[in-house]
């Protein structure tokens, strides 16, 4: 059995005892890649003589008693959006950023600190501006779960979540807007992970909408997630495993729940009813903020005048360079009036407290986290289809982040089209202890993606 097919805590538990060595893991991931990459296409950046390096030190650490936190020798991918010591960073876009983005910022720092292994930087739209994983600067990676269709892996960390499915990668950093750590985590079968904002620092990461942003992860299982939360967050204890039984589930939001392609609601309704079999209590949990904040995504959100202003201040010349599919409403966001911009705020501010308080009568309220199957990428080539496409994708993960909730999608069905299938937990602001711990739950009746889902046509075995 490979050794990249054990939880980050097993793993852990046998570097810390001599058992395997962190040189050992990563020449696994690195070809894992070497095998897998040129086809799925996970990474801009590829440093496998710098992960050996940084695994070698790992070791010394290890056979000196030294122990510098719980991912020491864990390899771990980065979104190229994520500034980080001795990386480029290019955020998706043709050109390299200046080099005040190539210098740690928290969340990296701390992973650094732990002797992580960075593997590399993997792709993503240019400057995290969308869902669909087109990039037509670098091309877009490849969903592994089509063998014979270049299918759309999610976005905007349209990297991340094929990084752990080819096995060079055990933790994947992407950045979570209106759902560029879910969409991606869903449309592979992975776990994604949405924290509160503010809760980490999103220094040293390139912005696109700064009132909005948060740094995230995709994991391969709930208990990974868990274990890399506790690991990078310092505030966070131990995440417990509940049972099941007596757990508060809200279900059935008609926003949430409706327009799903055929097998998506069908697969996330079946694993309620089977964490229900086991006790959970599933009732009617309305969210309806979360259309409102939708509405304010299709009228145009934020995304769009909080990038333009970021590049006009900062990378102007990138403004003539920018992708097709995205061009169009950055040039045209100078347009928005501050009167609309600040209204859209306020309203986002005032549908906030109803949203919280929805969560006084449950743990978590549940829904698909992606309403469609991924789609041949060539459907989002053009600007029109590319967008047409993103008003779908972010359906219901956009309301969690203007509503300043936290949630977590994980792995639960194939779709009609043999397409992973997200079920996406939604919690109060700063309850992502309790959002894990109930997802953990889950996990334990339903299984992990790759016990309930089988293996990737095209993930490493």
């Amino acid at each position: 059995m490979s050794a990249l097919t054990r939880s980050l805590a097993a793993l852990a538990a046998d570097l810390d005892d001599g058992l395997i060595t962190a040189r050992g893991l990563a020449e696994e991931a690195i070809a894992n890649h070497e095998i897998q990459g040129e086809p799925l296409h996970a990474y801009l950046t590829w440093t496998p003589t710098r992960a050996r390096k940084a695994a070698d030190a790992a070791d010394a650490a290890f056979a000196a008693g030294m122990r510098a936190g719980p991912l020491q020798g864990i390899p771990v991918s980065l979104k190229d959006l994520f500034a980080a010591k001795g990386f480029p960073t290019f955020a998706g876009s043709n050109r390299r950023l200046p080099p005040a983005w190539e210098e740690d910022g928290p969340v990296v720092a701390s992973i650094r600190r732990q002797l992580g292994i960075f593997m590399g930087k993997t792709h993503m739209v240019e400057f995290a501006f969308g869902g669909t994983g087109q990039n037509h600067h670098w091309g877009a990676p490849r969903n592994p779960w089509d063998k014979g269709v270049h299918r759309s892996p999610g976005g905007s960390s349209s990297g991340a979540g094929v990084s752990l499915l080819e096995g060079s990668a055990l933790l994947a950093l992407g950045s979570d807007t209106a759902g560029s750590v879910r969409i991606p985590a869903a449309m592979t079968g992975t776990v994604g992970l949405k924290i509160t904002l503010g809760r980490w620092s999103a220094a040293g990461v390139v912005p696109l909408s700064p009132t909005f942003d948060t740094p995230g992860f995709l994991a391969r299982s709930v208990a990974d997630a868990a274990y890399a939360f506790a690991a990078i967050d310092p505030a966070a204890p131990r995440i417990p495993s509940p049972d099941i039984a007596g757990l508060r589930i809200g279900i059935g939001d008609p926003h949430l729940w409706g327009e799903c392609d055929p097998g998506i609601a069908e697969g996330a309704k079946a694993a309620l009813d089977a964490l229900g079999a086991k006790g959970a209590v599933l009732r009617e949990g309305l969210l309806p903020e979360a259309k409102d904040a939708y509405q304010v995504f299709l009228a145009g959100g934020f995304s769009a005048i909080e990038l333009r202003n970021f590049l006009d201040q900062n990378l102007p010349a990138w403004l003539g360079e920018l992708d097709p599919v995205i061009a169009p409403l950055v040039m045209n966001a100078e347009k928005l009036p501050a009167r609309e911009y600040l209204a859209r705020l306020d309203r986002m501010k005032g549908l906030a407290p109803p949203a919280r308080a929805r969560f006084d009568s449950f743990d978590v309220i549940a829904s698909p986290t992606v309403c469609i199957t991924p789609p041949p990428i060539s459907e989002a080539e053009d600007a029109d289809g590319h967008w047409r496409i993103n008003r779908r994708l972010v359906r219901n993960t956009v309301g969690v982040n203007y509503l300043g909730l936290c949630a977590v999608t994980l792995p639960v069905a194939l779709d009609c089209a043999g397409m992973p299938v997200g079920l996406q937990f939604i919690a109060a602001p700063h309850a992502e202890e309790r959002l894990l711990a109930v997802a953990l739950a889950a996990e334990r009746v339903l299984g992990t993606a790759r016990e309930r889902l089988g293996a990737a046509p095209l993930a490493a075995a």
